[in-house]
């Protein structure tokens, strides 16, 4: 489900962040087969927090296959299984916008699509930066 930054009711307007949040905290490995294919795997803990009360509320467990292409591009497609009951897939198309000797930073647009857990189909999509080296 995508869910609006606020939303606006009869006593106003009432922001996303003001009864829980949550923080996901992903790292993973990829290993590269070739120059164009290799495996990529992600644990991923949601640290959740509401009324001054933090826990980890779910893990999400991320294997894939990472297929690169010409000028940094690159496409993972991931499944998904979460601790919290939920699971399906996760493609991913990731950029590397600056490449070094050492280090690359990138960009990554996953599009999350999750079932199960006696609850709706959820689409959402995200913007990550990261580092690889």
């Amino acid at each position: 489900m995508l869910h609006p930054i606020g939303s606006w009711d009869k006593n106003g307007f009432h922001d996303n962040f003001s009864g829980a949040y949550t923080l996901i905290f992903p790292f993973g490995i990829n290993i590269l087969k070739s120059d164009k294919f290799g495996a990529s795997f992600k644990i991923a803990p949601n640290i959740r927090t509401e009324n001054n009360i933090s826990k980890v509320n779910s893990v999400l467990f991320h294997p894939g296959a990472m297929f690169r292409f010409k000028h940094g591009f690159t496409f993972i497609g991931r499944a998904a299984f979460e601790t919290s009951g939920r699971y399906g897939f996760t493609p991913v198309l990731n950029q590397v916008v600056k490449k070094g000797k050492d280090v690359s930073l990138y960009l990554a647009l996953p599009l999350p699509v999750r079932f199960g857990n006696n609850l709706p189909i959820s689409l959402s999509t995200g913007l990550q930066v990261g580092v690889s080296f």
